[in-house]
């Protein structure tokens, strides 16, 4: 069995300084660390439970099957802040039927970021009997 000690996701940007921007400043990540010098230096942020690193290079597009889940307290106010940094919104808030609260945004690259908020009577949040 593996005993998994820690986690994160590792994104490849066609433009590292850029992604920092968006990850960092857009979206106000905190740094956990960074390595290496120069453009090619990496950034590992801090994301709820986990980590988002953003290091090295690529140069093909992203791949669809790669989506970010991030839950956050008050979506909308998330969507006014974002739409005030120009950060791409692919669509916004919206009820699903499932009786979460989401909107989906794109980094720089294109990846696709959902931001979740679960609402107060949601069953995420409160479960009577269990």
């Amino acid at each position: 069995m593996v005993h998994v000690l820690s986690s994160r996701v590792l994104v490849r940007p066609r433009d590292p300084e850029r992604s920092r921007a968006f990850y960092g400043e857009a979206l106000g990540l905190e740094i956990y660390r960074e390595f290496g010098t120069g453009p090619g230096r990496g950034t590992v942020y801090f994301l709820g439970g986990g980590f988002l690193e953003v290091s090295g290079r690529a140069d093909v597009p992203p791949t669809a099957t790669l989506e970010l889940w991030l839950q956050v307290a008050d979506v909308a106010r998330a969507h006014e802040e974002l739409a005030a940094h120009g950060v791409r919104v692919l669509r916004p808030p919206v009820k699903e039927p499932w009786g979460l609260i989401e909107m989906w945004i794109a980094d720089p690259d294109g990846h696709r970021i959902v931001l979740t908020e679960v609402p107060a009577e949601h069953p995420l949040r409160y479960r009577p009997g269990i």
